[in-house]
């Protein structure tokens, strides 16, 4: 039945109207812009947009649509009643242009729709909010938008009123509008999800330009976590068990069999322990191709590169993630990323893990948390204070002590210093220490203390580089005059990289970031080629102090050779990938599996099948770690007779 052009459908489609060109105009400038990575697919890319643009906007517009509907006709007629309409408009018309702005900012920063980051931006708006007016003239910016808004709505005052002033419905014609309405809501919520119609695999650029940015913000919102087995392919329980054992079946460990899924297991040193200190230095975004070593040529790490010359450094290292939680989850935990919340977020689950921190608790250290920030940012002080450290973040210091700090948190300079007063005091008295840094100056607006650098602050992200290489040369050179320096190992590593946007899902030359592990009394200094990410970090130091423990890691001692097949593990918070060096396992959300053949070259995609042994492998580490999370295998205390001496 074909619906009366009424004055309540009128104006609904006058503003539904406006947001499908708004729409249409933001995914085209997002095309024009990145047409080389896309490709041409316009069909595909513009079909399947005005698919989610329409089911964005029946969601989005029904509450105006009932409220139009039942609107009284008295009300309707009422002058009161056509300003408001003419205001409703016009705010409108400016939250059409703020979300197109949006949307470019955070493609240009993550070069993706709104998704499950942008939702976590929401929930911490203080750091997000600080961030944004530090990092763009926003004020001005609001002021052109309002403009604008304004002076379209102006334009379109008279078809407005000639839309308000159209014959009104029955109320019989009211109700069948609704039901039209919500009947096709409901079809849309049936049929259109995430992936559908827009699909995975391939270019992802072409499926992100497909996709409707508010729409996808709200359905990452309500996906914020993804049961395992529910959405991802599995095999038989003691397949599982079966290849996990064999990829974590390193020299000198037995494993305790709770369950056939459990990976407890006993890690016993030839050597006596050692109870150096560590400080564990984890370097917001930071990809290793900054480096002048790795052939940047514009000279951002200097001290850097000296560093890499004096340390144990590894060229074959990886992320597990494109979030500092995530990069923080894998450091302290050695688990892979699991699809969903990291678990430094999983709020009330977050905890009780026989984390790095809670090994070296247990043998008498002082594992310590040290943040530029503050600390409730992505949960960061209930995980870690609930899992074996203390926590120092900037909210802990003295504002006297802070000499520079922006949205995100105090200079790396000023958290440095405070790391050498916690190294000091534990020093005194004659207790062994972690700490366990998170930096914040390289991060947007790129913002640090002026006069350190030959790069004015705030001038993007190469000064933020060269500002944190600076800040890294002062710390050392500080350290190098404490009576601890040589009882200590530094370790510097990225919590991810600076970009991770790609045609794949999750292509992964993006994920490769740097390792020194520095102790030039300890550890000698030379280059470590094989693969290897930031699960195995944790078992890594605790092999250098010869500690006897109890291991729930998925990782392994990269300084012990196992004979092993090489791995790491990647994913974000949808896809979960298994790379061997050489080709890419991706796991995706109703069972998809893929293979990327040649990952780092053509990377040649195809679908496989369960018993494809990359994708064997991929599942046995993720339906693993979720099982052990999920069934609470991966807790601490450890088991009594097990101890560090």
């Amino acid at each position: 039945m074909r619906l009366p052009a009424s004055a309540p459908l009128r104006f609904l489609l006058m503003i539904t109207g406006l947001w499908l060109v708004i729409f249409f105009l933001t995914r085209l400038v997002l095309l024009v812009t990145h047409l080389s990575e896309s490709g041409t697919a316009f069909a595909s890319i513009f079909g399947v947009g005005l698919l989610y643009d329409l089911s964005f906007l029946l969601y989005a517009a029904l509450p105006m649509s009932l409220y139009v509907l039942l609107c009284p006709p008295a009300l309707w007629r009422s002058r009161g009643h056509r300003w408001f309409l003419q205001g409703l408009l016009t705010l409108s018309v400016f939250v059409m242009l703020f979300t197109a702005v949006a949307e470019w900012l955070f493609w240009d920063e993550f070069g993706v729709r709104f998704n499950f980051i942008a939702v976590d931006y929401l929930v911490y708006s203080d750091e997000v909010l600080n961030n944004i007016l530090e990092s763009y003239p926003i004020g001005k910016l609001l002021g052109a938008l309002a403009a604008i808004a304004i002076v379209m709505c102006i334009a379109l005052h008279k078809p407005l009123q000639r839309v308000i002033g159209a014959p009104l419905p029955s109320w019989r014609q009211r109700l069948l509008s609704i039901g039209v309405i919500v009947g096709l809501s409901l079809g849309v919520l049936l049929v259109v999800d995430q992936d559908t119609p827009r699909g995975k695999g391939g270019n992802t650029y072409q499926h992100e330009l497909a996709s409707n940015g508010p729409y996808q913000f709200f359905a990452a919102f309500r996906n914020n976590e993804l049961d395992y087995d529910q959405f991802y392919g599995t095999l038989p329980n003691d397949v599982v068990a079966r290849h996990i054992h064999q990829e974590l079946a390193e020299r000198d460990v037995q494993f305790i069999q709770k369950d056939s899924l459990d990976v407890r297991r006993t890690v016993t040193q030839r050597d006596q322990t050692r109870r150096h200190n560590i400080i564990l230095v984890t370097i917001e975004s930071f990809s290793a191709k900054y480096m002048g070593s790795n052939g940047n040529p514009d000279n951002l790490t200097p001290n850097l590169d000296q560093l890499r010359k004096e340390s144990l450094y590894f060229n074959n290292f990886y992320a597990t993630g494109t979030r500092t939680d995530r990069g923080l989850e894998a450091i302290t935990l050695s688990i892979p990323p699991t699809p969903g919340r990291s678990i430094v977020k999983r709020i009330g689950r977050e905890s009780g893990f026989a984390s790095l921190g809670q090994q070296l608790s247990h043998v008498g250290y002082d594992s310590v948390f040290v943040y530029g920030g503050r600390g409730y940012f992505d949960n960061m002080n209930a995980f870690f204070s609930g899992n074996g450290y203390r926590v120092v973040d900037q909210s802990s210091v003295d504002e006297a002590e802070i000499h520079f700090k922006n949205a995100w948190g105090m200079a790396d300079e000023d958290l440095y210093q405070q790391t050498l007063k916690l190294a000091d005091a534990n020093f005194a008295n004659q207790k062994p220490f972690l700490l366990q840094l998170m930096t914040t100056s390289n991060h947007r607006p790129y913002t640090y203390p002026e006069g350190r650098i030959d790069i004015a602050s705030g001038d993007g992200r190469d000064g933020a580089v060269k500002y944190t290489d600076y800040a890294i040369g002062k710390f050392l050179e500080a350290a190098r005059k404490k009576a601890w320096f040589d009882d200590t190992i530094f370790v510097f590593v990225a919590d991810h990289t600076a970009g991770s946007a790609g045609k794949e899902d999750l292509p992964i030359r993006n994920y490769q970031i740097p390792l020194f592990i520095y102790a030039p009394k300890l550890i000698p200094a030379r280059e470590d080629g094989q693969l290897a990410s930031q699960i195995d970090l944790a078992p890594t130091l605790l092999g250098l102090l010869n500690l006897n423990y109890e291991s729930t890691f998925f990782g392994r001692n990269m300084l012990e050779p196992s004979g092993l097949p090489p791995r790491v593990v990647v994913g974000n918070y949808q896809h979960l990938g298994l790379f061997d060096g050489k080709d890419l396992a991706i796991l995706s959300p109703r069972g998809m599996l893929r293979r990327h053949d040649d990952a780092l070259g053509a990377s040649h995609e195809v679908t496989v099948k369960l018993d494809d042994p990359l994708v064997t492998r991929a599942i046995t580490y993720y339906q693993a770690a979720s099982y052990g999370f999920t069934h609470h295998l991966l807790n601490w205390p450890a088991s009594k007779g097990v101890t560090g001496q």
